[in-house]
């Protein structure tokens, strides 16, 4: 029997990403890919968004993440690793 193997990303993404329904919209897409994690607005302007997930799924999260909504102009994106921390669910924090 074979494992899924979830890997956990912290990613902070730059750019006009506050005010255009971003986190909204990230929460959406993450729900319907299935992935867990967090996500809030930053004081320098950038959004932070913990995310985990299997790696096909983190991909089409990060690839989403890379555009954002219609709104959005994203400018600049850092990931890093991490360990699992087994979050539930998909919240916007405030």
């Amino acid at each position: 029997m074979t494992t899924k193997s979830i890997i956990h990303k912290e990613i902070v993404v730059r750019g006009r990403v506050q005010g255009v329904g971003y986190r909204a919209n990230a929460k959406h897409i993450a729900d319907l890919l299935g992935v867990q994690g967090q996500i809030k607005n930053m004081p320098d302007k950038a959004v932070w968004i913990l995310a985990e997930a299997e790696e096909p799924v983190m991909e089409q999260f990060l690839s989403w993440c890379r555009k954002g909504p219609a709104m959005a102009k994203v400018t600049e994106m850092e990931i890093s690793g991490g360990p699992v921390q087994q979050v539930s669910g998909f919240t916007i924090l405030h």
